[in-house]
């Protein structure tokens, strides 16, 4: 919501006024110096829309200010011609709505299309959190990354890098959307306040590494004859994608890292398919390389990857990750009843590239039980099972 600047307003009085955190409305308008405000310069107020109403007979600006919660200045804030001796019945007024509810909408085939969707409702109600595309798919579609929190501790979360696996990205966008309405709205997450958390942490999200991929399983193949023909004839034939793992040109993205990568080639498909052919070369793909840039310009504490599924959570690579992995991977465990493993024979993944080249916390996290893709039918039991995992990793 905009408001206007009157004469000895301040960022302080409008977080006073809207009941918000003063960091919140400073990272709102980032490009204005608080010190330095302007009578009508236009301020951004996160978590909340300007809505119309109709006055009623009778009614006062007292009135409707108390039926909303809100004090009576927010209402001549947000109408600085009113004239409250000179209201008429039906005459439309602006009043601010506290935003209380989750604005993502999820329960669906969330393809790319509806994420950005979701991503441009929440920038708009909560313009603290920046967004960006940290590069592009084969197809050209934005891969988005979310920042929330100025804090010193830099903290990345990703989703849907295997395209079957695309519940992950529902999953995260729930969680992002419930931190942000309650850094607004002074609620708690698991009994936790999560202020403290935004002063503290950098929270990174990339909620669909792989958009190509997870259009073709949810949408089936592109329109363009070229792009239609090769994926079927990478998919033997079918134009059913349900098991589709990789990214468009058959190149599974998690098997694309230089963590070991000669041994998961060695061992896997020789040419492009559905699943778990690592490329001629590891970063080959534009997806990956992404991936790669955003970890290196962000210089990541730890990084937590989101699949499903088997409910365990993989947290070791060749002995080189660090002490702390094993308690904080004790507390994710523990918050979400998911078992830890610490090794498997496998190579190559995004995780294993991270501890190895940095020797921080990794973590893949395998939500729920089942064939891939799972259903929407577990979506609020793999919610809950994954909250604990999402606030561990900010306060562990």
């Amino acid at each position: 919501m905009d408001v206007l600047v009157r004469p000895k307003d301040s960022f302080w009085y409008y977080s006073q006024l809207f009941r918000l955190n003063l960091l919140l409305i400073t990272d709102s308008n980032r490009s204005i110096q608080p010190d330095q405000l302007t009578v009508g310069q236009r301020i951004k107020i996160p978590g909340f829309v300007a809505v119309d109403y109709q006055i009623r007979r009778g009614e006062t600006v007292w009135e409707i200010a108390q039926s909303r919660n809100l004090p009576i200045d927010a209402i001549y804030l947000v109408n600085p011609n009113l004239k409250p001796d000179r209201m008429q019945v039906g005459q439309t007024i602006t009043v601010p709505l506290r935003i209380t509810w989750r604005l993502v909408k999820v329960r669906q085939n969330y393809d790319h299309s509806k994420l950005m969707n979701d991503i441009r409702r929440l920038e708009t109600v909560y313009p603290f959190m920046q967004t960006s595309a940290i590069g592009h798919s084969v197809l050209g579609r934005g891969i988005p990354e979310a920042l929330i929190g100025r804090g010193e501790k830099r903290v990345h979360y990703n989703a849907s890098f295997h395209a079957n696996e695309w519940i992950t990205t529902a999953i995260v966008m729930t969680f992002l959307n419930d931190y942000l309405l309650s850094l607004t709205n002074h609620s708690t997450m698991r009994g936790r306040v999560t202020f403290p958390y935004y002063r503290e942490t950098m929270l990174s999200i990339v909620p669909m590494v792989n958009p190509d991929g997870v259009n073709l399983v949810l949408n089936g193949p592109p329109a363009n004859n070229s792009w239609k023909g090769r994926v079927i004839s990478l998919n033997n034939g079918s134009t059913d994608f349900t098991r589709w793992k990789a990214n468009i040109r058959g190149v599974d993205l998690n098997d694309q890292f230089p963590a070991r990568w000669e041994l998961e080639k060695a061992r896997n498909p020789e040419e492009p398919g559905p699943r778990d052919y690592g490329g001629e070369r590891p970063l080959s793909e534009p997806e990956a390389i992404a991936m790669r840039e955003l970890t290196r310009k962000r210089d990541f504490a730890r990084v937590i990857a989101f699949h499903t599924q088997g409910e365990e959570i993989y947290w070791g690579f060749e002995n080189l990750e660090p002490p702390e992995s094993e308690a904080i991977v004790g507390e994710f465990a523990r918050v979400s009843g998911y078992e830890p493993v610490k090794t498997i024979e496998s190579y190559a993944g995004y995780k294993d590239w991270f501890i190895q080249d940095w020797q921080r916390p990794g973590f893949t996290v395998e939500l729920g039980k089942g064939i891939n893709p799972l259903p929407f039918s577990q979506f609020d039991e793999i919610y809950q099972e994954a909250l604990g995992i999402f606030l561990a990793g900010l306060y562990m």
